[in-house]
């Protein structure tokens, strides 16, 4: 019996929205899509699954390595081009909070 491929997912990860810089959101992430439904445990009610690729997140530097590791290791992957982002950068940023030439007074 002839295997099927594994379908994965390559993304680049948005910033969450407690999160105000740029940091992680350079790499790219390979997922890979679940083979099996998740089951409910009739004792506990926890749901579940036999499946643990789906707790596997590759991070690469680049979308060229992550496809290059899907087409390596067999991988059938839908890549998910990411939306182009407008940085944000404040003038002075959080340091000018507690600068000494600060105009109005500091409060809470």
């Amino acid at each position: 019996m002839q295997e099927r491929a594994r379908r994965a997912r390559i993304y680049q990860p948005a910033r969450s929205a407690t999160q105000s810089g740029q940091g992680r959101t350079h790499e790219w992430i390979l997922e890979f899509a679940p083979a099996a439904p998740c089951e409910i445990d009739p004792l506990m009610g926890w749901t579940g699954s036999g499946d643990t690729q789906r707790q596997v997140r590759l991070r690469f530097a680049d979308r060229a390595a992550a496809e290059a590791y899907a087409r390596a290791h067999g991988l059938d992957a839908a890549v998910i081009a990411p939306q182009p982002r407008r940085p944000n950068i404040r003038p002075g940023g959080y340091g000018e909070n507690f600068a000494t030439g600060r105009r109005g007074s500091w409060t809470h």
